[in-house]
């Protein structure tokens, strides 16, 4: 009904022309008849005027209907001034949501690609350090097994060859005891041990030259001079003190070698047990680095997520604001028009010229 009112309103103003001030009011009047709002008012004049009557009512309602509109425009205004604070404070949050958005996941990808990454790489490289060191580590130990081995083979082979020396000079020193007055018989079994022993001593004995030295010495002498056979008897005697000199040495540094070669597998030991334990801090470290890794790729795609939704909310406010801002602006528009026009309405109505106009029409 409003807007059927408003309408024939806009039609009563702007078709009738009037001004009712001069000399041509009652042609103008007549083109009151032209507006379907204008014969209502007519209409209604002259039933109000006839029955004795005024046109109050129909001003009171017009402006009844004015200030119905100006109260109406007041709540849109209140309305959408509450609307745009609720904006701005939406527009404002999300802002800032996407702001820290943004902030959290510049951090996360700085801290995966600045410290995270970085140290899974050292972590990695330690590891192979730490490997590489643990098989050097085995290595070694193993050569140095095999030479202790070497080592303890070729000293069981001396002692062998020292005692075997000892056993030749103690077996030279009994035969040459047994010459006192020599035979041929004692000479002939006396040089055939002592070439006995020379052969023996001939391929394999470290000390088979000297023997063999002192064999020939004995056995050229013919057991004739018995101060050159004294004599004889005393140089194998030296000799094998000597030889016992020698096999103490032999002993003495096997022992010290032994010692040593233990030692040696101990701080082998201890080192291999230090990398060991190395390995394993660093693997739980590069365990817990990988979980941070994980951890902080999965928040920094959650908070990308966050971002474009709080996006996609900020696109939606701005959209939803923009569109009622529209609305808003028509409607104010088109209840400014329709105040204007009923107050162009009311301004009609109490004109005096109106009364007369619609008292001539009905005879009074």
């Amino acid at each position: 009904m409003k807007s059927a009112i408003i309408a024939c309103l806009i039609l009563s103003v702007f078709s009738v022309e009037i001004s009712l001030n001069n000399v041509a009011t009652t042609q103008a009047l007549e083109k009151l008849k032209e507006s379907q709002w204008a014969s209502f008012i007519v209409d209604f004049a002259e039933v109000e005027l006839s029955s004795g009557g005024a046109l109050t009512e129909l001003v009171e309602a017009i402006e009844q209907l004015i200030e119905q509109l100006e109260e109406e425009l007041d709540d849109i205004h209140h309305a959408y001034s509450k609307r745009t604070d609720e904006h701005n404070r939406d527009v404002t949050r999300l802002e800032q949501e996407i702001q820290d958005a943004d902030r959290e996941i510049f951090n996360g990808e700085d801290f995966i690609d600045n410290v995270l990454i970085p140290q899974k790489e050292r972590f990695q490289s330690a590891l192979a350090q730490l490997k590489t060191n643990i098989e050097e580590n085995r290595r070694v130990l193993d050569g140095e097994t095999l030479n202790r081995k070497k080592q303890h083979e070729q000293f069981l082979s001396n002692i062998a060859e020292i005692n075997e020396a000892i056993g030749a000079v103690d077996e030279s020193l009994g035969l040459l005891s047994q010459i006192t007055n020599p035979s041929l018989v004692q000479f002939k079994r006396v040089q055939t041990n002592l070439n006995r022993i020379q052969t023996s001593f001939q391929n394999h004995s470290s000390f088979a030259p000297i023997i063999r030295a002192l064999l020939e010495l004995a056995t050229e002498q013919n057991f004739a001079d018995q101060g050159s056979l004294q004599q004889l008897v005393k140089i194998f005697n030296e000799l094998r003190v000597q030889f016992v000199d020698t096999l103490n040495q032999e002993t003495a540094d096997e022992s010290a070698a032994e010692t040593k070669f233990s030692e040696r597998v101990a701080q082998l030991e201890k080192e291999f047990a230090e990398f060991q334990r190395a390995v394993m801090i660093k693997n739980s470290e590069l365990a817990a680095n990988e979980q941070k890794l994980g951890e902080t790729i999965v928040y920094v795609g959650q908070r990308k997520d966050d971002r474009a939704t709080l996006q996609a909310q900020l696109q939606a406010e701005n959209d939803n604001y923009a569109a009622e801002t529209d609305l808003y602006n028509r409607t104010v528009a088109e209840y400014n028009k329709e105040i204007e026009i009923s107050k162009q309405a009311l301004g009609l109505l109490t004109q005096p010229s109106f009364e007369q106009y619609v008292k001539s029409k009905v005879g009074i």
